[in-house]
């Protein structure tokens, strides 16, 4: 069964038993999801204010594109769980075992493709809370910066799923690429997440 068709609690406690999976990918990309989805719900209370009538058409794009990202993640928790499947069962190899070492390495590999993904769609989510904070119901202004920290602990977790499989890379090349690329998302979404958050803040004063 998929993780998505689970129910809430289901999930948490599958989240907390002895197992592989989920594990802090799947609840990151379910976490940036819940980010995304928090600017749908902007929208829907935007659409149809006269108040808001000139912004509309931008707020009709950010929903489409919301609602994009709010998929996307939510299918990154079954694929982070496919990926990181096999690279559990790889550590029970024997040591001298022939082609360990091979095995090992594309495990890692693909251990660390789809939280590199949940990072880079966690980014996108941090951009449209900003024009969702900006353009959309000031009632709901609350709810967008919701939507960001949600969306930048997403981005974080992400990270140090990817960071924890890069470290015992052989292939430092590719490695350094991918740790080279979180670096650039933590450094560029996070101080902007924060900028955000704490512009909604000031807003609330």
């Amino acid at each position: 069964m998929s993780m998505n068709d689970m129910s809430v609690r289901a999930f948490a406690d599958e989240l907390a038993a002895k197992t592989s999976v989920p594990g802090g990918g799947g609840a990151s990309a379910l976490v940036g999801a819940l980010g995304s989805a928090l600017g749908s719900m902007v929208g829907n209370f935007t659409l149809g204010k006269k108040k808001y009538a000139d912004v509309e058409p931008d707020i009709i794009r950010l929903m489409e594109e919301a609602k994009s990202l709010q998929d996307q993640l939510l299918d990154c928790i079954d694929k982070d769980a496919e990926g990181f499947e096999p690279l559990s069962k790889a550590y029970g190899i024997p040591k001298d075992a022939p082609g360990r070492d091979e095995t090992l390495e594309k495990c890692l590999h693909d251990a660390a493709a789809v939280p590199m993904q949940i990072a880079e769609l966690s980014a996108k989510v941090i951009d449209l809370q900003e024009e969702f904070a900006a353009k959309g119901s000031k009632l709901m202004v609350s709810d967008a910066g919701t939507g960001v920290i949600f969306a930048k602990a997403a981005l974080q977790g992400a990270i140090l799923n990817v960071r924890v499989n890069t470290k015992l890379m052989k292939d430092r090349t590719h490695a350094e690429a991918l740790n080279a690329r979180c670096e650039e998302l933590s450094s560029a979404y996070g101080k902007k997440a924060d900028a955000i958050y704490n512009a909604v803040l000031d807003g609330l004063k």
